[in-house]
């Protein structure tokens, strides 16, 4: 087949309700506030508030950043292309969008693992914490859990933008994402299918088995404390972090832990959204409603902003 230059994708998005993809605007809309005040106050709370400033709430601020930015690469468009009637996004911007995207998400995996590291030097050599979990350290861990990504990325974005795109410019997704893109190619592309299960095994599950492996010797260390109140607060500062361990990575396997083209596009929008606005929106719910040191920090605050508007007026 001839090769097509395309200046632009069009975006089919949630097209197959028809008329009704108009119903999806409020709801989604709501959730996006919802997750972009959330976790920009999550954000505000770490940097303004000394009681916060640990290593565990610096690597929680760093996730809220990288969960702010991530629905900024993705949902505003898509809200916007729900009440249009022909979505369309330009090749470039389409390149930018899978750029950001997959490197945003790469980096949150690889603080998600600092944050299991982080516990696990806590509770399993708590008198070496200071020393092991020093500023110094954690600003290296969480600056190359930024750098690796979004360096990984740059080759693997240049070969979308040189691929034969002969298949049409209709990308049955509400974003650029990789399998839809792979599929309107007529270029061979079983070395960047393997390319991309490379990167796949480099951060989603070499972070995973990181994980994995802190929280076996969390879990053994716990077991071994004799009383039960140690046990459940050992287990509390845990819990948060492995809600969105799940959640986080039951769905972005799923998605793309499996090379090739032949993915259920359907099923994959609606799993997407787990990762592009769900993950985004629960982050401050399970980080302020389970941990009792960012509550206590809220109460404060508030408690000051109604005593300083009791003093104003």
């Amino acid at each position: 087949m001839a090769n097509l230059s395309h200046t632009e994708f069009v975006l089919l998005g949630f097209s197959s309700f028809g008329e009704l993809q108009v119903l999806l605007y409020g709801p989604f809309l709501m959730l996006y506030l919802i997750a972009f005040l959330g976790n920009t106050l999550i954000i505000v709370l770490v940097v303004a508030d000394t009681h916060l400033h640990t290593p565990m709430y610096f690597f929680l601020g760093n996730f809220s950043l990288l969960e702010t930015w991530v629905t900024m690469t993705v949902v505003p468009r898509m809200l916007s292309n729900l009440l249009a009637s022909h979505a369309v996004i330009s090749f470039t911007g389409c390149m930018v969008q899978f750029y950001f995207y997959f490197s945003l998400g790469s980096t949150s995996f690889l603080i998600l693992a600092d944050m299991a590291l982080d516990r696990f030097v806590a509770i399993c050599h708590p008198l070496h914490y200071g020393t092991l979990m020093s500023w110094a350290m954690c600003v290296r861990l969480a600056g190359a859990a930024w750098a690796t990504p979004f360096l990984a990325m740059i080759p693997t974005v240049l070969s979308r933008a040189l691929l034969n795109y002969c298949h049409g410019n209709v990308i049955n997704h509400f974003f650029c994402d990789n399998a839809p893109l792979l599929q309107l190619s007529c270029s061979d592309t079983h070395l960047l299918e393997i390319w991309d299960f490379i990167m796949a095994l480099a951060f989603v599950l070499s972070s995973f088995l990181v994980t994995l492996i802190s929280y076996g010797y969390i879990v053994s260390t716990v077991l071994r404390i004799p009383s039960a109140s140690g046990r459940q607060k050992a287990f509390s500062t845990c819990g948060s972090h492995l809600t969105l361990v799940f959640i986080g990575y039951s769905s972005t396997i799923f998605l793309y832990i499996r090379p090739g083209k032949a993915h259920s596009v359907e099923v994959n929008k609606v799993v997407a959204l787990v990762t592009a606005i769900l993950t985004p929106f629960l982050n401050p719910f399970i980080f302020t409603f389970r941990n009792e040191a960012v509550k206590a920090v809220l109460r404060g605050q508030m408690q000051r902003l109604k005593g300083l508007h009791e003093a104003l007026s």
